[in-house]
């Protein structure tokens, strides 16, 4: 996915003043602290439990929380360096645009994963734990890396078989474009996105109508995976939103110029953080199961922190 053109902000020739660019700074390095912050939380609760690192639904989880942490780290590294350093070697931007890209990518594969595992879990239950065995969850993580890797590394080879070695030893603004310039790897880009684009949603429509007609005739927990199904939905429709960030983007700076930085701004508050603060509302907060220990791991925090207020 463009990860590196939604989350980087400035383009010099439309700087922002001072206060405005300190301003969205702080802005999304809040933003970005308190989402590590919470899935860290959601984090040590997983690992503290073993009901939870034995159920795949959780192990899946796990890896969408640790695979967006990685990326909100990342995009606000790029979106600080965009304001302050302007330009870096394109060997350090490389770097950090493949791994943004690469946690980029897992956000959809992951969604799609974990609404499978709903589907077998309410439709399918008497099998769910001989088809959703540990070992299968693992390895489907690792299918879902080497997906990503495999869609992305071509980049990196066409750009290492076309530029020339001093390319890597110069210095660029920090975006996607300008350390994969050649226009082949845009569009192998597009067919790419098109079709993991429709292997998603197709498995997301699928799951979902199957979950639904479930629903009617079962149980709650039925009625709930369909909740949850609509939750992912959206989640992934707003991760989907950077196949089109581009194009809108450029009709955004034809049209309104003078707000073009905002427009940025904006484009990478609901492209690359507002997916990443529905996780832990989805199973740290519905998942009765999850928001038990959750709860009593924030309880024990408080209770830790006042009684060493009162010891000082």
């Amino acid at each position: 996915m463009n990860a590196s053109s939604a989350n980087v902000t400035v383009i010099l020739q439309y700087r922002d003043s001072f206060t405005k660019a300190v301003t969205k700074n702080v802005i999304i390095v809040v933003l970005g602290i308190s989402i590590n912050y919470i899935n860290a939380g959601l984090l040590h609760t997983f690992s503290k439990h073993q009901i939870f690192y034995m159920n795949p639904r959780y192990i899946l989880f796990c890896h969408l929380v640790v695979n967006d942490m990685i990326q909100v780290t990342l995009t606000v590294i790029l979106f600080i360096i965009s304001y302050t350093i302007y330009k870096i070697n394109v060997s350090i931007c490389c770097t950090l645009i493949l791994i943004a890209l690469f946690t980029t990518e897992n956000t959809p594969l992951n969604l799609a994963c974990m609404a499978v595992e709903c589907y077998i879990a309410v439709c399918i239950p008497l099998r769910h734990a001989q088809i959703c065995t540990i070992k299968r969850t693992l390895m489907l993580i690792g299918l879902i890396w080497a997906t990503s890797m495999l869609s992305v590394l071509s980049d990196l080879f066409i750009t290492l078989a076309t530029q020339p070695l001093d390319f890597f030893h110069s210095q660029v603004f920090c975006i996607r474009k300008n350390v994969f310039p050649k226009p082949v790897i845009i569009k192998k880009r597009d067919i790419t996105y098109s079709v993991f684009l429709v292997i998603v949603w197709i498995t997301i429509f699928f799951v979902y109508f199957k979950i639904l007609f479930t629903a009617k005739t079962a149980n709650k927990d039925a009625k709930k995976a369909r909740n949850t199904i609509i939750l992912h939905g959206f989640q992934l429709l707003l991760c989907m939103a950077t196949y089109a960030a581009p194009q809108l983007l450029n009709v955004v700076q034809q049209w309104f110029p003078d707000n073009y930085t905002d427009s940025l701004f904006a484009s990478y508050v609901i492209v690359q953080i507002l997916p990443r603060s529905i996780s832990p509302i989805i199973y740290g907060v519905r998942d009765s199961a999850f928001r038990k220990y959750l709860k009593r791991y924030l309880l024990c925090r408080v209770s830790t922190h006042e009684a060493t207020n009162r010891r000082i």
